[in-house]
């Protein structure tokens, strides 16, 4: 079930990136990122609506998806871009080049990748991963997530698109990348692209723990600064 959703969800957010980019859509990345927040509601109760193995990499190191879920989750939706990017190429008879956009070197694409993946791996485990009941730690507000992912994809999109392409998901990079080695384009720019999403992934993860280390404490045992506050509360008592 896991597979087949995250294969699906993955499917339907890279053929809505190609077919948007071939046929010259003038808001590709709002029609992009309300696919991705569909699938997100649709399959959330499923698989958890990854969708982008950059997700999966920062759920893992921040200990809220089991490293056992990293192989299989990566392969569905590694394939699901690939059947999607097969799939547009397919209908309209033209692939999508990954590079950098034009007067853009790689380091812009590199910076700009690592920052708006950051963005969306970040608001994902602050939106949809926390273990608190209250409004402020996740409870009634985990029923915007999807919204909130989704226009992630919205910002990264508009913000970026002319400078790297606005991938932010190594799914996305590997099926533009290879759909289009198969009309006769380059193979090879995926690479790069992973590694700068995958950064940002970590990052996203190193700044959650930092900010929520609530989320980090285990048997009772209070992270410093609520154990701060609790201390100050009780001289304030006295």
């Amino acid at each position: 079930a896991n597979f087949l959703s995250e294969f699906i969800g993955t499917f339907f957010l890279i053929l809505t990136v190609g077919l948007n980019v071939t046929g010259g859509s003038p808001a590709p990345a709002l029609s992009i990122g309300a696919s991705l927040m569909c699938m997100i509601y649709a399959l959330g109760g499923v698989s958890g609506a990854h969708f982008n193995p950059a997700v999966t990499t920062a759920l893992t190191l921040a200990g809220k998806s089991p490293a056992s879920d990293i192989p299989h989750y990566m392969a569905s939706q590694l394939l699901g871009g690939l059947a999607a990017g097969m799939t547009y190429t397919g209908l309209v008879g033209k692939a999508v080049p990954l590079a950098p956009g034009a007067g853009h070197s790689w380091s812009d694409a590199a910076f700009a990748e690592i920052m708006y993946t950051f963005v969306l791996c970040f608001v994902v485990l602050n939106v949809a991963t926390l273990s608190g009941q209250h409004l402020t730690n996740g409870g009634k507000a985990k029923q915007m997530y999807g919204l909130a992912i989704g226009f992630c994809i919205v910002v990264g999109g508009y913000a970026i698109g002319s400078v790297s392409g606005g991938s932010l998901n190594p799914a996305v990079s590997f099926g533009l990348d290879t759909s289009n080695a198969m009309k006769g384009g380059t193979w090879m720019n995926c690479l790069s692209y992973t590694v700068f999403e995958l950064v940002g992934a970590g990052l996203a993860a190193g700044a959650f723990a930092v900010c929520r280390d609530e989320e980090f404490s285990k048997d009772g045992i209070l992270p410093l600064n609520k154990r701060s506050e609790e201390h100050t509360s009780e001289l304030q008592s006295r």
